[in-house]
């Protein structure tokens, strides 16, 4: 069984930054590439990121530019770098492996 753990939510003005982290119970991210998703109040859950097992990046046009998916294949860890938060952003983001999906982390942008 694998556990993915989300960190690194919290509340942000609009226009800051935040770096959330999802820590893999085991070397997953070496097999499977894997992704970042979020899910607003009352909306359904959309794809933010993802990235391949060899490294190719995608992005949803909302945060094309502004987003950055990364991993640390060493470190069983995965990133988003998030940049230029907008109010609109606010949601649980959650990330995603295979079949395995993290508790989620809290991001809120408000001033």
């Amino acid at each position: 069984q694998v556990q993915l753990v989300e960190s690194g939510g919290g509340l942000v003005q609009p226009g800051g930054s935040l770096r959330l982290s999802c820590a893999a119970s085991s070397s997953i991210f070496r097999i499977y590439g894997m992704g970042w998703y979020r899910q607003a109040p009352g909306k359904q859950r959309e794809l933010v990121a993802t990235i391949s097992i060899g490294g190719t990046t995608n992005y949803a046009d909302s945060v094309k530019g502004r987003f950055t998916i990364s991993r640390d294949i060493a470190k069983n860890t995965a990133y988003l770098q998030m940049n230029s938060l907008k109010h609109e952003e606010t949601a649980v983001y959650y990330c995603n492996s295979k079949t395995y999906w993290g508790q989620g982390t809290q991001v809120t942008v408000s001033s």
